[in-house]
């Protein structure tokens, strides 16, 4: 399992585009009485009075709604890339924002895990957030120092599960494992996987910059991925590093 070593968070509020189905609302329900002689004769001007009312009510019901309910909320995270050595956990510098290195979006109710000096110098793990309903939903970064430019595709995915021991499961188990290559507008290159396996799916983005190597990842159990799909995609597709967005 990937860890995980979370410096200080700055969360700013931002909201991207998810939606879920309401409730429908219910009509109001017709009361017919057992006891006829209660109600007005249909011919006298009490029964029509009586019938205008009824028609009255049900042109005024409201119907079902069709409308969507309002978007899912985002907070953007910005992350350090801070060395073990340096790592702090909680407090230290507030401003995170001025010496951020990438940012990711974390859905909102998401629950940051902090990690230990030891596992973020073992793994390079610097942040990690997870869905508290279902734990291994999750995203997190790596990074590693000293790494200038991009290795080829299936040997940067091979060394990031060399110290990650549910990404070499995944992988062993996987029904496909695809790869792509991506610019963004300033010309810098990502490596985006995405491994579909029996029970889980993971989605991967790498790329150099600042003469370090930073691997985003966005895991979850096949039943969370099949429900959640639009989220995980979101999320996975927000990481950019500092300057590069």
């Amino acid at each position: 399992m990937a860890t995980s070593l979370s410096p200080s968070t700055i969360l700013s509020s931002t909201t991207a585009a998810k939606s879920a189905q309401p409730p429908l609302t219910v009509a109001a329900k017709t009361h017919i009485s057992a006891h006829p002689n209660k109600h007005p004769f249909p011919g006298s001007a009490a029964g029509l009075a009586a019938t205008a009312l009824a028609a009255a009510t049900l042109l005024t019901t409201v119907p079902p709604s069709l409308a969507e309910s309002p978007p899912a909320t985002y907070n953007l995270y910005y992350g350090t890339a801070a060395s073990a050595a340096n790592y702090g956990g909680y407090g230290g510098n507030a401003n995170k924002k001025d010496t951020a290195e990438y940012v990711y979006d974390v859905p909102d109710g998401w629950k940051e895990r902090l990690v230990s000096k030891v596992e973020k110098g073992t793994n390079g793990t610097d942040s990690e957030f997870y869905n508290p309903k279902k734990r291994t939903e999750k995203e997190y970064l790596t990074f590693l120092a000293g790494f200038r430019q991009l290795a080829p595709k299936d040997v940067v995915l091979n060394n990031l599960a060399l110290s990650d021991v549910e990404l070499q499961d995944l992988i062993a188990s996987a029904d496909n494992i695809s790869s792509e290559e991506k610019k963004d507008d300033k010309g810098q290159l990502y490596y985006v996987y995405e491994i579909d396996g029996v029970g889980a799916h993971s989605l991967i983005s790498v790329t150099c910059a600042k003469n370090k190597l930073y691997a985003h990842f966005v895991n979850a159990p096949a039943p969370e991925w099949n429900r959640d799909q639009e989220t995980l995609r979101h999320i996975h597709e927000s990481f950019k590093t500092v300057g590069s967005y």
